[in-house]
């Protein structure tokens, strides 16, 4: 059986491109991702109800694996179907007061704008709005203009771990500090560090993400972090039958136990409202389970290492960097503004026709290399660019 190890794609037989940097947009599943989502779709086949109990097991396992990833208990961890879930959940059962102001950040992926904005359209919010340019600049210049922000009353900020655009790493653990010294509570969306940098949520109030980038899992999986001192004043708005205590003992037990006031879980998965998509969480546990034992920070290095190979080359070829020069703010993004005269699109699309994929967010060009990417592929990708670009 083959291992997974860094710089090998052994695991990916069916991946055509020849260099694959588009991990901050949707990886490929692996094989190992692709038999676990099949054997749960083969056991439901096979069983019907009778694979509820298996795949409600392999949710607990699950929930361990997010948990060892994130340095949380697995009771603080809720299942979901993609990070926009667990935002929207918590923006909708939070337990707002009219005129609570929410703080996001302009430049900011729009999956953790909108669910705020509409939160604050049904609840009477106030929504402000901090420029990432601040932080692009510096960590001291942002974290001054959050402090400012926070002097005026927050009731919540929502930022994301690293920066879809610029793969700008933000200083997290300083933001959460000075939330909690204004009683402020943040929400993390982890969709672009999760997998490739290191997290742990001591400090962090909530923070979601999904399977299908830095985490390799199928779309359609993700999860919810609550920290436990918030889950029990959460609103379950978004509750469902199965976010009661004992939900189901109706269906086994006999006859007369259908009620409808057994209390709601006061923990995070009361999220958790009805069916799960079993397949993709099948496939997320296996990724994880490959991400771990390789171990994200050896990951986070091997990452760093073929971008800092990476991106003196395209500087030299006449693009301009967005990576931050400081080693804390770095991520697994490169991404990069074209030289003078040509667009992103274009050289994308010409760079795709050459064998490497890569993504465009808001002009801008973007690697975003993971554990199975080797630097021996880096000449290969300078070729293609330079063959993009019309060199010859």
């Amino acid at each position: 059986m083959t291992v997974a190890r860094l710089g090998d794609r052994a695991l990916f037989p069916l991946l055509e491109p020849r260099a694959y940097l588009n991990h901050a947009g949707v990886s490929p599943p692996s094989d190992p991702v692709r038999r676990a989502a099949q054997e749960a779709v083969d056991d439901f086949a096979r069983r019907g109800g009778d694979a509820v109990g298996a795949a409600l097991e392999r949710r607990g396992r699950l929930r361990g694996r997010v948990a060892a990833l994130l340095g949380a208990a697995p009771s603080d961890v809720a299942l979901t179907s993609n990070t926009s879930a667990g935002i929207q959940a918590v923006a909708l059962d939070f337990p707002w007061r009219r005129g609570d102001r929410v703080l996001l950040l302009d430049g900011e992926f729009p999956a953790n704008v909108t669910p705020w904005q509409q939160a604050a359209g049904l609840f009477g919010l106030e929504v402000a709005f901090l420029p990432l340019a601040a932080f692009l600049r510096s960590d001291e210049e942002g974290l001054a203009l959050l402090d400012a922000e926070l002097a005026r009353g927050v009731r919540l900020l929502a930022v994301s771990a690293v920066q879809f655009r610029s793969g700008l790493r933000m200083p997290i653990a300083a933001m959460a500090a000075r939330c909690a010294a204004a009683g402020t509570q943040i929400f993390v969306d982890a969709v672009q560090a999760a997998g490739c940098v290191p997290i742990d949520v001591r400090g962090i109030d909530y923070l979601a993400a999904g399977a299908h980038k830095w985490l390799m899992g199928p779309l359609g999986a993700g999860f919810l972090y609550v920290r436990p001192e918030r889950a029990d004043a959460l609103v379950p708005r978004t509750a469902g039958w199965l976010s009661h205590e004992d939900p189901v003992r109706f269906l086994s037990e006999g006859p007369g136990l259908v009620r409808y006031d057994r209390p709601i879980r006061r923990r995070a998965d009361l999220v958790e409202g009805g069916g799960m998509p079993e397949a993709p969480l099948a496939g997320l546990l296996a990724s994880l389970e490959i991400l771990l034992a390789l171990g994200v920070p050896a990951i986070a290095a091997h990452v760093g290492s073929y971008l800092d190979l990476l991106e003196p080359e395209l500087v030299a070829r006449g693009f301009r960097s967005l990576r931050s020069r400081r080693t804390e703010g770095r991520s697994g993004i490169l991404s990069l503004e074209p030289p003078p005269g040509l667009g992103a699109a274009v050289l994308a699309r010409e760079l795709r026709g050459r064998g490497v994929a890569c993504a465009t967010p808001d002009g801008a060009l973007r690697f975003a290399p993971h554990w199975p990417n080797h630097p021996a592929e880096i000449p290969e990708v300078l070729r293609a660019v330079d063959g993009a670009l019309g060199r010859r």
